[in-house]
Parts: structure tokens; sequence; C-alpha cells
């Protein structure tokens, strides 16, 4: 257990840090490139961004060793510390200090995430039974979903459009873990089975897109107001998907579906204070001219 709570804690590192390089590489790219391939065109040739890639990489290592040791349960509620890390890193990166309202906004979202998570604990369920009706709604909601959000995110502006972008992002992400898991599941009947199955490519395609949706929200904002929305967003649809279509069962009955909605309610509050926050909007404008 100790090493699956260290190597949890090592994941949620390296996320943080290449959530902010990411951050740093993609916010200094023109406006007009958000939502365009040419936006990961020239990130692939930016090596900050290239070693922020590296680092999440890293940290998937990380998770993935913490997962041999630990239940998901536990590491997953461990990852999300990546806020912590990741919020004053940004503003110390922009030369810039959190305030109560800022440091209130960030451990609101990554606490109401861990409160969500363990008292949830989402377990069990069987990808392979979901037909291709349910798939259909998938698909469906989620291509919805992403439309409201990105139809939302162009009458916005600061921080509030990062997080709308942000938000199909999350949905983006959450749909492919979900493909990952009948991906995964196709993959225990052999190579072939995988190859011959629509999912798998699927699952290419989402994490082009969700890449691509993630670095716009980048580069539409600070980090504050892109990492949480998709950090929250990301669970909450796989968890959704998992429940209603594939089986997975989560934990209900009081206390635990009060500690579930008091989580969820801290992170809407989280991402609310950090959105209409001075100090996160200033965060914006500073990448423009550099660290002073």
């Amino acid at each position: 257990m100790p090493i699956a709570v260290l190597a949890s804690l090592a994941a949620a590192v390296c996320f943080a840090v290449a959530g902010v390089l990411q951050q740093w590489a993609a916010g200094g790219r023109p406006d007009e490139e958000a939502l365009s391939p040419r936006l990961l065109g020239h990130l692939v040739r930016e090596p900050l961004w290239l070693c922020g890639i590296g680092l999440a990489v890293v940290a998937y290592g990380f998770q993935s060793l913490a997962l041999a040791f630990g239940p998901l349960s536990l590491v997953q509620p461990l990852i999300v510390a990546e806020l912590v890390f990741a919020v004053p890193l940004s503003a110390r990166l922009h030369r810039m200090r959190l305030g109560g309202r800022e440091w209130f906004g960030t451990l609101a979202v990554a606490v109401g995430l861990a409160l969500a998570l363990l008292s949830a604990r989402p377990h069990g369920g069987r990808p392979e039974s979901a037909g291709a009706l349910s798939w259909l709604l998938i698909l469906g909601a989620t291509t919805a979903l992403v439309a409201a959000a990105l139809t939302a995110a162009r009458l916005l502006t600061g921080p509030w459009r990062a997080s709308a972008t942000a938000l199909a992002a999350g949905a983006v992400m959450g749909t492919q873990s979900v493909l990952l898991a009948a991906t995964v599941e196709r993959l225990r009947h052999g190579l072939g089975s995988a190859l011959s199955a629509w999912q798998t490519y699927a699952l290419v395609a989402a994490s082009v897109v969700g890449l691509l949706l993630i670095q716009s929200a980048f580069q539409q904002g600070p980090l504050a107001a892109s990492m949480t929305v998709i950090d929250a967003t990301e669970p909450v649809v796989a968890v959704t998907v998992g429940t209603t279509v594939f089986g997975e069962a989560i934990r209900t009955g009081w206390p635990v579906s009060a500690v579930t909605v008091t989580g969820l309610a801290l992170v809407a509050a989280g991402i609310v204070s950090l959105d209409s926050s001075p100090v996160i909007a200033a965060l914006r404008g500073r990448r423009a001219a550099g660290p002073a």
C-alpha cells in the first residue's frame, strides 16, 4: 500500500508539471489557432511542450505502478492532488501569488473530487455488455455536450472561455476512458479481435480530438481555469457511462450519497471561485508578455 500512495503522489506531481509546461507553451500561441490542427502542428516543434508530453508519459507509468499495488479507489483520489501542485506552480511561473480565494478554489476542486471518488467508489462493470444502441447514445450525448460547450466558449471571455473548452475536452477524455475499457476487453480475446472492433479506431480519434481540445483550453486561458474542469469532467463522464451502460456499481445510501453530493458541490464552488478570480484572469495577460 505505501508503494501505491507514493507512486500516486509521484504521478500527481508529474501530471502537474506536465500540465504547467503544456499550458505555458500553448498559452503563447495566437488566439486564431485555438481548436485548429495548426495549434498541435506548432506545439510539436516546441521543446517545452514536448517535455510536458514526456512528463505526462512518465506520470502514466507511475499511475500504472500505483494501480499494480493499490485499488483504483485509492489511486484516483490521490492523483487529483495534481491540482494542489499545478495551480500554485503556474502562478509562481507567472510571478504572481495566490490569495485566499484562489487557494480555496484550488483546494475545493481537489478535495471535492477526492471526496466524490472515495465515497462513490465505482467498481465492476462489463464493457462488452454495451450494445449498438448504447454506444450510439454514448457518442451522441458526448457530441451534444461538446457542441454545447464549444458554442458557449464562443460567447464567453477570459477564464470562463477556457473552462467551457475544458468542459468539452473533459467530456471527450471521459468517453476515451470508456472506449479504452472496451478496447482492453477486446484485447483479452486477442489482437485480431481488437483490430476488428470500431471502438479501437474511435479510441484513437477521441485521443487526438481530446488532445486538441485540451491544448486549446490551455491556449485560451490560465491553467487553473482549464485543468480543474478537465479533472472534474473526465471522471464524471466515465463513471456516468460506466454505471448506466456497463453496469458498474457505485456506493449509495446515507451518508455515502451525501458525501458524494458535497464533493461535487465543492468542485463546482471551486471552479466558480477560480474563474471569477481577478488573479487567475490576470495570469492569461501575463503569459503574452512573459514572466516579469
